[in-house]
């Protein structure tokens, strides 16, 4: 073959037709070279495009996942939260002194109330109206006493309009109320109570039993009388209309919302009836608010944030509640709410972003070790071609339009699929999958023909050489220290930081396509963005940490090999010398052991993190409910709650039966901190039963609760923020008594999921200082606890189940979300294990079948040479069967408390991580069934060539 006709370009015909040397730095691209490679070798290179593919697939596809869930997970926490997910508009009412002293009716009241309304819708920005349901209307009076001498009950004045003059009702008895008077008169403070009419729902008019015409005896605290009319029985024409869900007392009874043991009811106001309902009342008892309820459905996760933004500006800028001016006052627990939801979202992100960057490692490396191959498969061809005057630059420019040729459609298909899939594509992350395929196989290429042409001789001075020795072993330990510093950078800054204190783990500033970010677009507030800041190297951490292992574990792999040799040759076994032998010539190969252990190391990961999560769902799961299943009495039905305990215990398939009361705020101070905890009061050594058969942890200082402390009640506390703690003195205020004495001498268990809680035993003496044991809650534990309440206790009170709780946390958009990633990734990073292993088997084949063969000329039998075979590939199974879950064990315990994983299980403290006992024995028996599948693939390849062949191998 001449200059001019040799692969990779040789001589250019222009260069020679002028009569001068051509340079070998300008590329020449011979394409009959380039086709020819890609056709002989074009199963690595489809294993290339299918790894880019999957990879950039998953990496594009995760981030628009995420996005789509965090807004699934927002209008998830916004229907959970209902009332509190509201935004209220409050403004107090002009004075109505008249020219006398008097109090004047003010006939246009209702028009009045109607401008609150469009001043509020004013200002709000028109693109979150559409995120908002139509606002409703409200007038509430002040809570009045029912003074019918039956069971403690409440009346409330109530006007409720939505923007259609809604809700429909028919009167199915009597008329519509109706104003008293005409006009505008001037009503004297020491005038007789004014008459207001008010309509009455059918089943609260068959409670108070009253009809039309009939009054509804009712007064305040301070014992003033109020004139209420009953003009009307009605029944609402849509009991699903929103804005019922603002009053639901008006179309029947509602207990607890005015303390427990109390039943709200409410009489509907008019428009016509509203100016008399204004001075029936004194001037500060009543308040007119504007609700705008969010509408889930509208909503997304940048829509909630704005919309909370918005909100907040809002709050922050109105004037507060104390000041008697009429501007709008706002207020809202949307921001709570999504304060919350974000905090999960960050957490989800984080751990997302972790478990991403795992499986890009594990095809970067996978990537290499192809690279690595195809350039072994290359480099007779490649060395020749150098030898014969092919550029350095022609190589790398023919085997990088080669790699762009394979890479770049497989990138864009996995990329179109994302579209498909996720709805969008985080191109930024698939990037890193897509370069490194382009300039793997160029590099790997252009430097085996770089060193296998260079003219540096090896010195012959022994010192000489002992000096290149020490240097090649110091760039080593500079390249493992690298690794190790920066894996050890990123464990401190993951448990310095945090990981969701920035953008959800790194996900947050993906970019994807149409230039847009994954947080969305920029809203009012820094702090409603989905984190802010840059986590990528507290992400990277386990990965960076796993990388780290394995390379202290590659750099003892020759030394272990070593040994093993010399012990084997002691023996008289020849096979194990041979196997032992070839072993210990791979050794020193770093990517086939950097593959299997890391994405070993990480799919344990993966599975523990998976695992983790699904117990510590199912923890707090438990002590949300606090039992198998828990019966929150209504109010109406607290007589009965013994009655029903008793039912219950007797039902079958109930072990155990525990009766407690709970009063959900009651004001307490402790060392000058006044807060709201829970005062749980209960049996407690039946309580101190039932933890000691759940899952739950047992409480001993329950059993110290009936013994009083110097004089003074013994309770148990716990608080989120550390308020109350075992020691303190806590004072129980109670209006127009005196305050409760206890004292704190232990740690409380978890009550029903409440964060700050006082737990009292039933027989400590409360009773003695005024709180009664009116036992509201009913606790109940084993197989049958959920069919037993369903049983007895049907329309009774709320039944809270354990199972169902379970479920419906585990089926949570960011719980399910999360646990099918968790799973993908750990599917993805073994698939890229056991391929990078078959990789590597295929790098060394060559070498391994003429070692063979010539064995064979010695007389071993071809059952020998797989024995011998698998000795060889034998070692970096071992080591990644048993060091990769062990490494990924190591990381998971000096990562997982700062992954927030308590955020997604609703428990108190971060979860105790959980390792799978099957973990190490799926490990090795995949990497093993690898291995015999290997070695019987080389057997069945190796049945096909001729014995006489090795002889004609040169060297």
């Amino acid at each position: 073959m001449t200059p001019r006709q040799s692969p990779g370009g040789g001589r250019s015909r222009q260069a020679i037709a002028e009569g001068r040397r051509p340079s070998n730095w300008v590329p020449v691209v011979h394409w009959p070279s380039v086709r020819g490679r890609a056709r002989a070798d074009r199963g690595p290179l489809a294993l290339v495009a299918g790894v880019v593919l999957i990879v950039t697939l998953l990496a594009a596809a995760v981030p628009p996942m995420l996005r789509t869930t965090a807004d699934e997970a927002a209008r998830d926490a916004i229907r959970r939260a209902g009332p509190d997910a509201t935004v209220q508009v409050d403004a107090r009412w002009p004075d109505d002194y008249g020219p006398t002293g008097g109090r004047v009716r003010d006939d246009d009241l209702a028009d009045d109330v109607d401008l609150i309304r469009k001043q509020a819708l004013q200002a709000l920005d028109p693109s979150l109206q559409k995120a908002l349901e139509p606002p409703v209307t409200t007038v509430t009076g002040t809570s009045l006493v029912v003074t019918d001498g039956s069971i403690q009950r409440r009346f409330q004045l109530n006007y409720v309009q939505n923007v259609n003059g809604g809700p429909a009702v028919t009167w199915v008895s009597g008329r519509a109320p109706g104003g008293t008077a005409k006009g505008d008169p001037e009503v004297s403070y020491d005038a007789p109570p004014w008459e207001v009419q008010v309509g009455l729902s059918e089943a609260e008019a068959a409670q108070l039993k009253l009809g039309p015409g009939d009054h509804v005896p009712v007064e305040d605290e301070q014992r003033n009388k109020y004139n209420v009319l009953v003009s009307g029985i009605f029944r609402p024409v849509d009991r699903e209309d929103p804005a019922w869900r603002l009053v639901p007392w008006v179309l029947q009874p509602v207990p607890g919302l005015d303390g427990a043991g109390s039943t709200r009811l409410g009489g509907l106001l008019t428009a016509e009836s509203l100016p008399d309902a204004r001075l029936a009342l004194l001037p500060d008892q009543s308040r007119r608010t504007v609700w705008f309820a969010a509408d889930p459905d509208a909503l997304t996760w940048e829509s909630a944030q704005r919309l909370a933004s918005t909100v907040i500006a809002l709050k922050a800028s109105s004037g507060s509640s104390a000041q008697r001016d009429q501007s709008l006052k706002w207020d809202t627990r949307l921001d709570g709410v999504l304060l919350d939801v974000r905090a999960r979202v960050n957490a989800a992100f984080a751990q997302a972003s972790v478990l991403l960057i795992a499986v890009l490692a594990g095809a970067v490396l996978v990537l290499l070790l192809t690279a690595d191959l195809l350039a072994r498969r290359r480099s007779v061809a490649l060395i020749a071609a150098r030898q014969r005057g092919a550029g350095l630059p022609t190589f790398a420019t023919e085997l990088l339009i080669e790699s762009a040729a394979v890479t770049l459609p497989a990138a864009a298909v996995g990329i179109g699929l994302s579209w498909l899939i996720a709805g969008g594509a985080a191109i930024g992350w698939s990037m890193v999958v897509v370069l490194c395929a382009l300039a793997a196989g160029p590099a790997f290429g252009t430097l085996t023909a770089a060193r296998a042409t260079r003219d540096r001789r090896q010195p012959a001075n022994r010192a000489a050489r002992r000096r290149e020795e020490r240097t090649t072993q110091l760039r080593r330990a500079a390249i493992d220290l690298a690794v190790v510093a920066a894996a050890v950078g990123a464990l401190f800054a993951l448990h310095q930081r945090g990981i969701v204190g920035g953008s959800g783990g790194g996900l947050g500033g993906a970019e994807t396509a149409g230039g847009t970010t994954l947080d969305g677009a920029a809203v009012a507030a820094a702090n409603t963005r989905i984190g802010g800041g840059d986590t990528a190297l507290p992400a990277s951490a386990p990965t960076l940490g796993v990388l780290a292992g394995a390379l202290l574990l590659l750099r003892l792999m020759p030394a272990a090999t070593g040994l093993a040799l010399r012990q084997f040759l002691r023996s008289r076994r020849a096979l194990a010398v041979f196997a032992a032998a070839r072993a210990a010539a791979t050794a020193t190969r770093a990517l086939p052991l950097l593959v299997l252990i890391s994405t070993v190391s990480l799919a344990a990961f993966a599975v523990t993190l998976d695992t983790t999560a699904a117990r510590g769902t199912a923890d707090g799961a438990w002590r949300t409910v606090g039992a198998d299943a828990r019966l929150d009495v209504s109010g109406d039905a607290l007589a009965s709650t013994p009655s029903l305990a008793r039912q219950i215990a007797a039902a079958p398939g109930v072990t155990q039966v525990v009766t407690g009361q709970i009063i959900d705020s009651v004001r307490a101070v402790a060392d000058g901190d006044a807060g709201t905890p829970a005062l749980a009061v209960l049996d407690a050594a039946a309580f101190q039963r039932l933890l000691a058969n759940n899952p739950l942890p047992d409480v001993p200082d329950l059993a110290r609760l009936r013994t009083k402390v110097d004089g003074k009640i013994p309770v148990l506390v716990r608080s989120d923020d550390g308020s109350l703690r075992p020691g303190m003195t806590v004072r129980i205020l109670r209006d127009g008594t005196r305050p409760i004495e206890v004292v704190a001498i232990g740690t409380a268990p978890e009550i029903s999921g409440s964060p700050d809680v006082i737990v009292a035993d039933a027989r400590s003496g409360l009773a003695d200082v005024g709180v009664p044991f009116v036992p509201d809650t009913v606790w109940v534990d084993g197989p049958g606890a959920a069919r037993a309440i369903d049983a007895v206790a049907a329309g009774r009170g709320t039944e809270v189940v354990r199972a169902d709780v379970l479920r419906d946390r585990r089926n949570a958009p960011l719980n399910a979300g999360l646990t099918a990633l968790d799973r993908i990734a750990a599917g993805t990073l073994l698939a890229l294990g056991l391929l990078g292993f078959a990789l590597s088997a295929a790098a060394s084949a060559p070498e391994r079948w003429v070692t063979l063969a010539r064995l064979r000329t010695l007389g071993l039998r071809p059952r020998d040479t797989y024995r011998v075979a698998a000795g060889e590939l034998l070692p970096p199974v071992l080591v990644a069967a048993l060091g990769g879950p062990l490494l990924g064990l190591l990381l998971v315990k000096l990562t997982f408390g700062a992954l927030a994983l308590r955020t997604l299980t609703a428990q108190a403290a971060a979860p105790v991580p959980v390792t799978p006992w099957w973990l190490p024995v799926v490990a090795a028996v995949l990497l093993l069934a690898a291995l015999v599948a290997t070695v019987a693939a080389e057997a069945a390849a190796r049945r096909r060539r001729r014995l006489g062949e090795v002889l004609r191998v040169g060297g």
